[in-house]
């Protein structure tokens, strides 16, 4: 390879690392920072962090704060296949895993030691500054014990 075919090469990587996570975020409209719409006093938050991983992925961060100002702060990653992927700083949860059922809605099934723990039902508004969770927890044979419903909206 001559020197000209070299430079042409690493000129041609070098854009691609540059180009490729920008294509990928425009890939996904979830892509951001999300909170939790509350009327809970301050400090209390709650901010969904979503971001590109991997080829297609997304890794998913919460963090919250709860009213004493105590912070937690929790992730996964998906590849949007329905495998369960593991979770980190979440003691109430070991595995998480994602499938769309649409292009807008996707359903999250969390796990605690391979037992189903919750259901969600993610659902982004078709402006994408909107997402609509639905949260249904279950016991050891799969019985819905309790349905929740939370609002995030976009943080520009």
């Amino acid at each position: 390879m001559n020197c000209r075919a070299l430079v042409q090469s690493a000129v041609c990587v070098s854009l691609a690392a540059l180009v490729a996570p920008a294509l990928h975020a425009q890939a996904n409209p979830r892509f951001g920072r999300w909170l939790l719409k509350s009327d809970a006093p301050a400090p209390a938050s709650n901010i969904m962090t979503y971001e590109p991983f991997g080829a297609a992925g997304m890794k998913v961060t919460i963090q919250s704060v709860n009213a004493k100002g105590d912070t937690t702060r929790w992730w996964y990653t998906t590849n949007f296949d329905g495998t369960d992927m593991p979770v980190t700083g979440n003691a109430g949860q070991t595995h998480a895993s994602v499938r769309p059922v649409s292009p807008l809605v996707n359903e999250i099934v969390n796990k605690k030691d391979g037992a189903v723990t919750q259901r969600l039902t993610n659902v982004l508004s078709p402006d994408h500054n909107t997402i609509a969770v639905i949260y249904m927890r279950e016991d050891t044979q799969g019985r819905t014990t309790g349905v929740t419903f939370a609002t995030y909206l976009r943080i520009p």
